[in-house]
Protein backbone atom coordinates (compact mmCIF):
# COMPACT_ATOMS: atom_id res chain seq x y z
CA UNK A 1 0.00 0.00 0.00
CA UNK A 2 1.22 3.42 -1.15
CA UNK A 3 1.10 6.55 1.21
CA UNK A 4 -1.66 8.00 -0.60
CA UNK A 5 -3.61 4.45 0.37
CA UNK A 6 -2.54 3.92 3.75
CA UNK A 7 -3.01 8.15 4.53
CA UNK A 8 -6.56 7.55 2.93
CA UNK A 9 -7.36 4.33 4.86
CA UNK A 10 -6.15 6.07 8.51
CA UNK A 11 -9.09 8.48 7.99
CA UNK A 12 -12.24 6.11 6.77
CA UNK A 13 -14.53 5.92 9.15
CA UNK A 14 -13.88 2.50 11.24
CA UNK A 15 -17.42 0.23 11.78
CA UNK A 16 -17.30 -2.27 14.02
CA UNK A 17 -19.68 -5.50 13.64
CA UNK A 18 -21.31 -7.65 16.26
CA UNK A 19 -24.05 -9.99 16.31
CA UNK A 20 -25.82 -12.63 18.74
CA UNK A 21 -25.69 -15.68 16.28
CA UNK A 22 -22.22 -16.16 16.52
CA UNK A 23 -19.34 -14.98 14.10
CA UNK A 24 -20.00 -17.92 11.62
CA UNK A 25 -23.96 -16.26 10.69
CA UNK A 26 -24.75 -15.66 7.33
CA UNK A 27 -26.82 -12.19 8.36
CA UNK A 28 -23.60 -11.13 10.26
CA UNK A 29 -21.03 -12.18 6.85
CA UNK A 30 -23.70 -10.45 4.16
CA UNK A 31 -23.46 -7.29 6.55
CA UNK A 32 -19.35 -7.64 6.35
CA UNK A 33 -19.59 -8.24 2.77
CA UNK A 34 -21.31 -5.27 1.87
CA UNK A 35 -19.49 -2.81 4.40
CA UNK A 36 -16.12 -3.84 2.49
CA UNK A 37 -17.22 -3.77 -1.04
CA UNK A 38 -18.60 -0.49 -0.20
CA UNK A 39 -14.77 0.43 -0.22
CA UNK A 40 -15.24 3.37 2.14
CA UNK A 41 -14.70 1.95 5.67
CA UNK A 42 -12.41 -0.08 7.89
CA UNK A 43 -14.22 -2.75 9.46
CA UNK A 44 -13.51 -4.49 12.78
CA UNK A 45 -15.56 -7.94 13.89
CA UNK A 46 -15.82 -8.93 17.23
CA UNK A 47 -18.56 -11.43 17.90
CA UNK A 48 -19.65 -14.24 19.64
CA UNK A 49 -17.36 -17.63 18.77
CA UNK A 50 -20.96 -19.43 19.38
CA UNK A 51 -24.78 -18.73 19.15
CA UNK A 52 -25.53 -16.53 21.73
CA UNK A 53 -29.64 -15.59 20.72
CA UNK A 54 -31.89 -14.85 23.53
CA UNK A 55 -29.37 -13.72 25.92
CA UNK A 56 -30.38 -10.07 26.51
CA UNK A 57 -27.31 -8.02 27.89
CA UNK A 58 -25.65 -10.50 29.72
CA UNK A 59 -21.96 -9.93 30.45
CA UNK A 60 -19.08 -12.17 31.32
CA UNK A 61 -18.07 -10.66 34.84
CA UNK A 62 -15.52 -13.56 36.50
CA UNK A 63 -14.19 -15.56 33.40
CA UNK A 64 -11.78 -13.88 31.21
CA UNK A 65 -13.00 -14.49 27.60
CA UNK A 66 -10.90 -15.72 25.52
CA UNK A 67 -10.41 -14.41 21.54
CA UNK A 68 -9.37 -15.98 18.36
CA UNK A 69 -8.58 -14.00 14.84
CA UNK A 70 -11.17 -15.07 12.43
CA UNK A 71 -10.38 -14.90 8.74
CA UNK A 72 -13.02 -12.65 7.04
CA UNK A 73 -12.17 -11.18 3.71
CA UNK A 74 -11.14 -6.89 4.04
CA UNK A 75 -12.31 -7.02 7.69
CA UNK A 76 -9.68 -7.64 11.13
CA UNK A 77 -12.04 -10.11 12.77
CA UNK A 78 -12.25 -12.54 16.34
CA UNK A 79 -14.23 -14.42 17.89
CA UNK A 80 -15.22 -14.49 21.45
CA UNK A 81 -16.45 -16.39 24.17
CA UNK A 82 -18.36 -14.27 25.40
CA UNK A 83 -22.22 -12.62 24.63
CA UNK A 84 -22.90 -9.90 22.21
CA UNK A 85 -22.74 -6.92 24.86
CA UNK A 86 -18.78 -8.05 25.84
CA UNK A 87 -18.09 -8.33 22.12
CA UNK A 88 -19.36 -4.63 22.15
CA UNK A 89 -17.83 -3.63 25.26
CA UNK A 90 -14.20 -5.07 23.92
CA UNK A 91 -14.72 -4.23 20.44
CA UNK A 92 -15.13 -0.70 21.70
CA UNK A 93 -12.63 -0.82 24.23
CA UNK A 94 -9.67 0.14 22.31
CA UNK A 95 -7.53 -2.62 23.60
CA UNK A 96 -8.45 -5.24 20.91
CA UNK A 97 -7.96 -3.63 17.85
CA UNK A 98 -4.68 -1.93 18.85
CA UNK A 99 -5.82 1.18 19.70
CA UNK A 100 -8.81 1.82 17.52
CA UNK A 101 -12.31 2.64 18.87
CA UNK A 102 -15.13 2.28 16.25
CA UNK A 103 -17.28 5.54 14.85
CA UNK A 104 -20.46 3.25 14.60
CA UNK A 105 -21.16 0.03 15.88
CA UNK A 106 -23.43 -2.32 14.20
CA UNK A 107 -24.97 -5.34 15.76
CA UNK A 108 -26.72 -8.08 13.13
CA UNK A 109 -27.78 -8.79 11.08
CA UNK A 110 -29.78 -11.16 13.22
CA UNK A 111 -32.55 -13.87 11.98
CA UNK A 112 -36.02 -12.88 13.28
CA UNK A 113 -37.53 -9.65 14.22
CA UNK A 114 -37.06 -7.88 17.30
CA UNK A 115 -39.84 -5.49 17.49
CA UNK A 116 -41.50 -4.77 20.98
CA UNK A 117 -40.83 -6.84 23.98
CA UNK A 118 -38.52 -8.49 21.87
CA UNK A 119 -36.00 -5.92 22.48
CA UNK A 120 -35.75 -7.12 25.98
CA UNK A 121 -34.61 -10.35 25.30
CA UNK A 122 -32.65 -9.31 22.52
CA UNK A 123 -28.39 -10.38 22.53
CA UNK A 124 -28.64 -8.49 19.23
CA UNK A 125 -30.02 -5.27 20.45
CA UNK A 126 -28.00 -5.23 23.66
CA UNK A 127 -24.68 -5.64 21.34
CA UNK A 128 -26.16 -1.96 20.21
CA UNK A 129 -26.97 -0.60 23.30
CA UNK A 130 -23.82 -1.38 25.18
CA UNK A 131 -22.36 0.70 23.04
CA UNK A 132 -24.72 3.30 23.37
CA UNK A 133 -24.04 3.19 27.01
CA UNK A 134 -20.45 4.01 26.47
CA UNK A 135 -21.18 7.03 23.92
CA UNK A 136 -20.61 5.02 20.78
CA UNK A 137 -23.67 5.68 17.98
CA UNK A 138 -24.80 2.18 17.23
CA UNK A 139 -27.35 -0.01 15.08
CA UNK A 140 -28.70 -3.06 16.02
CA UNK A 141 -30.46 -4.82 12.98
CA UNK A 142 -32.52 -7.82 12.08
CA UNK A 143 -34.87 -9.66 9.47
CA UNK A 144 -38.35 -10.60 10.06
CA UNK A 145 -37.25 -14.17 8.77
CA UNK A 146 -41.00 -16.94 8.51
CA UNK A 147 -40.66 -20.21 8.11
CA UNK A 148 -41.08 -21.96 4.96
CA UNK A 149 -40.90 -18.48 3.11
CA UNK A 150 -37.73 -16.78 4.12
CA UNK A 151 -34.49 -17.88 2.54
CA UNK A 152 -30.82 -17.12 3.55
CA UNK A 153 -30.51 -14.68 0.42
CA UNK A 154 -33.14 -12.52 2.25
CA UNK A 155 -30.18 -11.69 4.72
CA UNK A 156 -28.08 -10.41 1.45
CA UNK A 157 -30.43 -8.73 0.64
CA UNK A 158 -31.16 -7.15 4.06
CA UNK A 159 -27.98 -6.08 3.92
CA UNK A 160 -28.29 -4.75 0.75
CA UNK A 161 -31.05 -2.23 1.85
CA UNK A 162 -29.59 -1.72 5.22
CA UNK A 163 -26.47 0.16 3.55
CA UNK A 164 -28.26 3.24 2.73
CA UNK A 165 -29.15 4.15 6.49
CA UNK A 166 -25.69 3.09 7.42
CA UNK A 167 -23.93 5.39 5.24
CA UNK A 168 -26.01 8.35 6.42
CA UNK A 169 -25.49 7.79 9.59
CA UNK A 170 -22.04 7.55 9.24
CA UNK A 171 -21.86 11.06 7.24
CA UNK A 172 -24.18 12.01 10.19
CA UNK A 173 -21.63 10.69 12.92
CA UNK A 174 -18.69 12.58 10.76
CA UNK A 175 -20.17 16.56 10.79
CA UNK A 176 -20.99 16.26 13.74
CA UNK A 177 -25.04 16.46 13.78
CA UNK A 178 -25.33 12.98 14.83
CA UNK A 179 -27.56 13.12 17.91
CA UNK A 180 -26.26 11.15 21.19
CA UNK A 181 -29.71 10.57 22.82
CA UNK A 182 -30.16 6.85 21.48
CA UNK A 183 -29.56 4.34 19.49
CA UNK A 184 -31.53 2.77 16.12
CA UNK A 185 -33.34 -0.26 16.13
CA UNK A 186 -33.94 -1.72 12.62
CA UNK A 187 -35.73 -4.52 11.24
CA UNK A 188 -36.25 -5.33 7.63
CA UNK A 189 -39.57 -7.01 6.69
CA UNK A 190 -39.77 -10.75 5.26
CA UNK A 191 -40.11 -9.71 1.41
CA UNK A 192 -37.10 -7.49 1.87
CA UNK A 193 -36.68 -7.49 -1.83
CA UNK A 194 -39.83 -4.87 -2.15
CA UNK A 195 -39.94 -3.43 1.11
CA UNK A 196 -42.10 -0.19 1.05
CA UNK A 197 -38.98 2.34 2.32
CA UNK A 198 -37.55 3.29 5.66
CA UNK A 199 -40.42 4.19 8.31
CA UNK A 200 -39.26 6.01 11.64
CA UNK A 201 -41.75 3.59 14.29
CA UNK A 202 -42.06 3.32 18.14
CA UNK A 203 -41.54 0.33 20.06
CA UNK A 204 -44.80 -1.37 20.62
CA UNK A 205 -46.04 -3.97 22.86
CA UNK A 206 -45.08 -7.28 20.26
CA UNK A 207 -44.25 -10.56 21.65
CA UNK A 208 -44.48 -14.40 20.93
CA UNK A 209 -45.92 -15.37 24.31
CA UNK A 210 -43.79 -18.46 25.91
CA UNK A 211 -45.08 -21.01 27.53
CA UNK A 212 -44.17 -24.75 28.83
CA UNK A 213 -44.14 -28.59 28.00
CA UNK A 214 -42.92 -31.32 29.77
CA UNK A 215 -40.59 -33.35 27.32
CA UNK A 216 -38.80 -36.13 27.40
CA UNK A 217 -36.45 -35.29 24.62
CA UNK A 218 -32.89 -33.43 24.83
CA UNK A 219 -33.44 -31.18 22.30
CA UNK A 220 -29.62 -30.85 20.30
CA UNK A 221 -27.59 -28.29 20.39
CA UNK A 222 -28.77 -26.44 16.38
CA UNK A 223 -27.60 -22.67 16.57
CA UNK A 224 -30.40 -20.42 15.49
CA UNK A 225 -28.57 -19.39 12.40
CA UNK A 226 -28.88 -22.84 11.00
CA UNK A 227 -32.36 -23.69 11.97
CA UNK A 228 -33.50 -19.50 11.57
CA UNK A 229 -37.22 -20.48 12.92
CA UNK A 230 -38.08 -20.35 16.79
CA UNK A 231 -40.84 -22.64 15.64
CA UNK A 232 -38.78 -25.59 14.82
CA UNK A 233 -39.90 -29.15 16.22
CA UNK A 234 -36.30 -30.15 17.65
CA UNK A 235 -38.00 -33.56 19.06
CA UNK A 236 -37.32 -35.24 15.07
CA UNK A 237 -33.73 -35.70 15.63
CA UNK A 238 -33.57 -35.38 19.30
CA UNK A 239 -32.31 -37.30 21.76
CA UNK A 240 -34.28 -39.51 24.10
CA UNK A 241 -32.87 -39.16 27.59
CA UNK A 242 -33.98 -40.93 30.75
CA UNK A 243 -33.77 -37.93 33.27
CA UNK A 244 -32.30 -38.59 36.61
CA UNK A 245 -34.45 -39.13 39.65
CA UNK A 246 -36.53 -36.16 40.74
CA UNK A 247 -35.30 -34.37 37.51
CA UNK A 248 -37.75 -33.20 34.97
CA UNK A 249 -37.39 -31.69 31.94
CA UNK A 250 -39.25 -29.18 29.76
CA UNK A 251 -39.01 -26.94 26.96
CA UNK A 252 -40.19 -23.57 25.66
CA UNK A 253 -43.30 -23.53 23.35
CA UNK A 254 -44.99 -20.42 21.84
CA UNK A 255 -48.52 -20.58 22.68
CA UNK A 256 -49.62 -17.07 20.89
CA UNK A 257 -48.84 -13.97 19.58
CA UNK A 258 -49.19 -10.34 20.87
CA UNK A 259 -50.27 -8.03 18.45
CA UNK A 260 -49.55 -4.14 18.76
CA UNK A 261 -51.88 -3.35 16.18
CA UNK A 262 -54.27 -1.26 18.12
CA UNK A 263 -51.67 0.80 19.07
CA UNK A 264 -51.19 2.86 15.89
CA UNK A 265 -49.86 2.80 12.55
CA UNK A 266 -46.55 3.88 13.76
CA UNK A 267 -45.59 1.24 16.05
CA UNK A 268 -42.49 -1.00 15.50
CA UNK A 269 -44.20 -4.36 14.43
CA UNK A 270 -47.37 -2.81 12.62
CA UNK A 271 -45.25 -0.94 10.41
CA UNK A 272 -42.73 -4.07 9.56
CA UNK A 273 -45.53 -6.34 8.81
CA UNK A 274 -46.69 -3.92 6.29
CA UNK A 275 -43.37 -4.20 4.60
CA UNK A 276 -41.76 -1.05 5.83
CA UNK A 277 -38.03 -1.13 7.12
CA UNK A 278 -38.73 0.09 10.96
CA UNK A 279 -35.88 2.31 12.15
CA UNK A 280 -36.74 2.65 16.14
CA UNK A 281 -34.81 5.21 18.28
CA UNK A 282 -34.07 3.48 21.51
CA UNK A 283 -32.67 4.45 24.40
CA UNK A 284 -31.31 2.60 27.52
CA UNK A 285 -34.09 3.28 30.15
CA UNK A 286 -36.85 1.31 30.39
CA UNK A 287 -39.23 4.37 32.47
CA UNK A 288 -42.69 3.55 33.84
CA UNK A 289 -46.24 5.23 32.40
CA UNK A 290 -46.25 9.11 34.13
CA UNK A 291 -49.78 8.53 35.07
CA UNK A 292 -48.40 5.25 37.71
CA UNK A 293 -46.13 7.64 39.22
CA UNK A 294 -48.96 9.36 41.48
CA UNK A 295 -50.24 6.31 41.84
CA UNK A 296 -46.96 4.90 43.81
CA UNK A 297 -46.38 8.01 45.26
CA UNK A 298 -49.52 7.93 47.18
CA UNK A 299 -49.09 3.90 48.14
CA UNK A 300 -45.39 4.93 49.49
CA UNK A 301 -46.79 8.16 51.89
CA UNK A 302 -49.01 5.37 53.73
CA UNK A 303 -46.19 3.05 54.66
Amino acid sequence: MDSTAAAAAAQAPVLLVTNDDGIDAPGLRFLVDQLVAARRYRVLVCAPDTDKSGVSHCITWRPALRCKRVDISGATAFGVSGTPADCASLGISGKLFDGVVPDLVLSGINIGNNCGYHVIYSGTVAGAREAFLYGIPSIAMSYDWVAGQSSVNDLKVSAEVCMPLINTIVTEIKNGTYPQGSFLNVDVPTDAAHHKGYKITKQGKYMARISWEQTVYKKPAVESYQTANMDVDGEKDSELVTPAENDLLFKRVIVGRSSDEVEGEDMDHKSLVDGYITVTPLGALSRTDPDAIPYFKACVSRL
